[in-house]
């Protein structure tokens, strides 16, 4: 199909047009971005050094770091160098690579999640077979899964989206290239753009979410019927914590900019909820996973010992 787009490039309007607060903002969301690497960053050496690391739950930890760490590069280094520009573009084609990205390492993020939490439900309701079931080819293929759904997912987005005429405005109400601005460009008809996001897209979010929840009441289910001690009943939480934490720091934002997909909703709202979990929940992850995990935590006092004794 011939591409019908007269526009060549977009203007991305940000979040402010003060330049004075512009400067504060570079300064707060490069720590964040700067935040983001080293935590996650941090999280993979550990996984990597450190041997009673090399388990499912902590395999599956390492890839959610791994797209952490793309997720946020995808919009916050080209949001950090508009605010040091005047007239931010991007070209059509870096618009769609950038879309393409945003929403492959952001739906793989979900999908990975959901394997997760089949990972504790296997540890805490069926332990003796733990080391069978999760073994490592299974853990490379669930992986492996969540990154290639995600990957079409988002493809499927931008072909779509690339082959829409865009013939007038140029000025995308955003921070970054996303399906909802770009479709308020479009110049044709875009009820094939909504279809999908309101039937795939739901259904990428909505059915891990769906998988976490009955993975978690099969194991509230479990742990009442068959745990009566305080302490297994601890050490199952203890475990779960900081997954559920992120699951609902990642799903409760991405469900209100995504379950509703209509051309309508505020911009200002939307990019609200996209800075949530673009560049906050990035940096949140490590630090949930480092303070809720006695064994991450282990882990980071003899990695910084290790080295405390090399540079002495």
């Amino acid at each position: 199909m011939v591409n019908q787009t007269e526009v060549n490039e977009f203007i991305i309007m940000g979040l402010t047009n003060l330049f004075k607060l512009q400067k504060l903002l570079f300064t707060i969301f490069l720590l964040l971005y700067l935040a983001i690497l080293v935590g996650n960053a941090t999280i993979l050496i550990l996984i990597f050094t450190e041997p009673h690391l090399h388990t499912p739950m902590y395999f599956f930890l390492g890839n959610l770091s791994c797209l952490d760490i793309f997720f946020s590069t995808v919009t916050v280094p080209k949001m950090l160098a508009g605010f040091l520009t005047e007239i931010q573009t991007i070209s059509f084609k870096g618009c769609m690579v950038q879309l393409h990205f945003f929403h492959f390492f952001g739906s793989s993020e979900g999908i990975l999640l959901g394997m997760m939490a089949y990972d504790r439900y296997v540890a805490i309701c069926n332990p003796l077979r733990y080391a069978v079931i999760m073994r490592k080819e299974v853990c490379v293929l669930m992986a492996a899964a969540a990154w290639s759904t995600g990957f079409f997912h988002a493809l499927m987005h931008a072909v779509v989206t690339a082959h829409l005429p865009f013939c007038g405005p140029n000025h995308v109400e955003h921070f970054f290239c996303d399906i909802k601005p770009l479709l308020k460009l479009a110049c044709g008809s875009t009820q094939l753009n909504l279809m999908l996001l309101n039937t795939v897209t739901s259904c990428v979010v909505m059915c891990p979410f769906i998988f976490i929840l009955l993975s978690y009441l099969y194991i509230v289910t479990f742990l009442l019927l068959e745990v009566r001690s305080q302490s297994g009943w601890q050490k199952a939480f203890s475990t779960c914590g900081a997954h559920l934490t992120v699951v609902a720091l990642l799903y409760v934002p991405a469900l209100s900019n995504y379950m509703l997909p209509t051309l309508g909703t505020s911009s200002q709202q939307d990019i609200m909820v996209t800075l949530i979990y673009s560049a906050i929940i990035p940096v949140l992850n490590p630090i949930i996973y480092t303070l809720r995990n006695q064994e991450v935590k282990i882990a980071m006092k003899k990695f910084v010992d290790k080295k405390r004794v090399t540079f002495w």
